[in-house]
């Protein structure tokens, strides 16, 4: 993995979204972050399988892991509830008590309420002993316009970055979340550059809807990183688990782990001039800029 350069044209932080939800997805952060086709994770603290990666990431501080915001449970039977059991009142839930499976339920929620919950999150993160390198946020529900400053503040107590791109337009989330006014949003962006805290120029997420083979669609994603900051939002699973919990869609993780376990992604690092950074590199900037 090359170093940051200074001045480098392309940098590219190769993160893997939804640690914790499966055993799969925890023995992948860990396998390619030691390949080191991965320089990043984050954590989902409510979902069952995070006690697992919290142990992993407190043997092993050189792992790059951070918090993946957790509003919505969208994987059906397998669901995932809040920490904070809050009253059906708060909006957080449905019918049954758990997070609602989509982004537009999920943004009618109180304010008080979304921040009493990821407060118990970044709590539990911290009780569980790993060192915090950012704060992003599952399906994107935590940086919706009702929600990104609470997401914002948070990041800045803890001293981290929290993942914002520079315009809602064109990531991914928005595609899905409902009718959106960026004023809320493109304010804290502004904010956040006043305030010397990186905004990435891009998101690029899985490829869920491909129709070529992995190789041909994730070469296509390397290609288009454009020059600034780039976040690569993946989901990476070793086989044995996410076939039960999704079984149309769980190859499109495990195939994506496959060919990162594979030299391709050293090779396109080179062809492409990406130099590959962790979050830690920028949570580290940030401090130091504060201090």
């Amino acid at each position: 993995m090359t170093a940051v350069r200074q001045g480098g044209r392309k940098r590219v932080v190769i993160h893997e979204d939804d640690v914790g939800m499966t055993h799969g997805a925890n023995a992948a952060f860990v396998a390619l972050s030691a390949h080191g086709s991965c320089s990043s994770g984050s954590v989902m603290v409510p979902c069952p399988w995070f006690p697992e990666a919290a142990e992993l990431a407190a043997a092993d501080p050189a792992l790059d892991l951070g918090v993946h915001l957790t509003l919505t449970s969208e994987q059906k039977p397998y669901r995932w509830r809040p920490l904070t059991a809050p009253p059906p009142s708060a909006g957080l839930t449905d019918a049954f008590g758990y997070f609602w499976p989509d982004v537009p339920s999920a943004r009618k929620a109180a304010p008080e309420a979304v921040e009493a919950e990821l407060r118990a999150q970044l709590g539990a993160a911290r009780a569980a002993g790993f060192d915090i390198t950012h704060l992003d946020a599952h399906m994107g529900t935590a940086q919706m316009p009702e929600f990104v400053g609470i997401f914002r503040r948070l990041g800045q107590e803890l001293g981290v970055p929290a993942l914002l791109v520079r315009s809602l337009e064109g990531y991914n989330p928005a595609s899905y979340a409902g009718p959106l006014d960026p004023a809320g949003y493109d304010a804290e962006v502004a904010a956040a550059r006043a305030a010397g805290e990186p905004v990435f120029d891009a998101v690029l997420e899985t490829p869920w809807d491909r129709t070529t083979d992995a190789e041909t669609a994730y070469r296509e994603m390397f290609a288009a990183i454009p020059e600034g900051l780039t976040f690569l939002s993946l989901h990476f699973n070793q086989p044995g688990d996410f076939e039960v919990v999704n079984p149309g869609a769980a190859h499109i993780r495990t195939e994506e782990y496959a060919l990162f376990r594979t030299a391709k992604i050293a090779e396109w690092i080179e062809e492409f001039d990406l130099d590959v950074i962790g979050m830690r590199t920028l949570r580290d900037a940030l401090r130091a800029g504060a201090a």
